[in-house]
């Protein structure tokens, strides 16, 4: 079960709005969601959560790039809203290079063992860092996103269960986001 919501800051306070996702793909598709929802294009933050398991928040500032915090990646990347939030950006991953890798092996029949030899693997390359599938556990992102509209970046990193209440809380935004949960 997901919830997502919108809040939008304005000049009388905070504006929520309850927000699906299924017509979005892409973050793209995300940020122009939330600068819909701008007031003359202030601050929109885009709440996504999955049942306590992983929660994510994105901040829009007019037309600058997106800042992104997720609380928990590898949580997340098994969620199709996750998946949307973990770009290659975040991840630290060349653009695309998961999508090319696949479609090169994909293409040549390539699993890295001969034909009739079964699949194994060695430590060898663990000191190589971390693969380009790799999903790390634990939270990802600008933890920073929220410290100027009043949660610190350690005490954002501490949220865990009922996460988007106490940073709605936070920013004075409770009652709003109380509206559409």
């Amino acid at each position: 079960m997901y919830f997502a919501a919108l809040l939008a800051r304005t000049e009388d306070g905070w504006e929520a709005s309850d927000t699906e996702l299924d017509d979005v793909e892409t973050l793209s598709d995300l940020t122009d969601l939330a600068r819909d929802a701008s007031v003359d294009e202030d601050t929109v933050l885009v709440f996504i959560e999955q049942e306590d398991a992983w929660f994510g928040v994105v901040r829009v500032d007019g037309e600058e790039d997106p800042r992104i915090y997720v609380s928990d990646a590898s949580a997340a990347a098994r969620s199709s809203y996750g998946e949307i939030l973990l770009t290659d950006e975040l991840l630290g991953r060349e653009p695309g290079a998961e999508d090319t890798i696949a479609a090169l092996e994909e293409l040549v029949g390539l699993d890295g063992t001969e034909d009739g030899e079964p699949e194994t693997t060695t430590d060898d390359d663990d000191d190589d860092g971390p693969s380009a599938g790799v999903v790390p556990a634990g939270p990802i992102g600008d933890s920073g996103v929220l410290a100027d509209l009043g949660l610190p970046e350690a005490e954002l990193l501490m949220l865990r269960t009922d996460a988007l209440a106490e940073i709605a809380d936070a920013l004075g935004a409770a009652e709003v986001l109380e509206t559409v949960r």
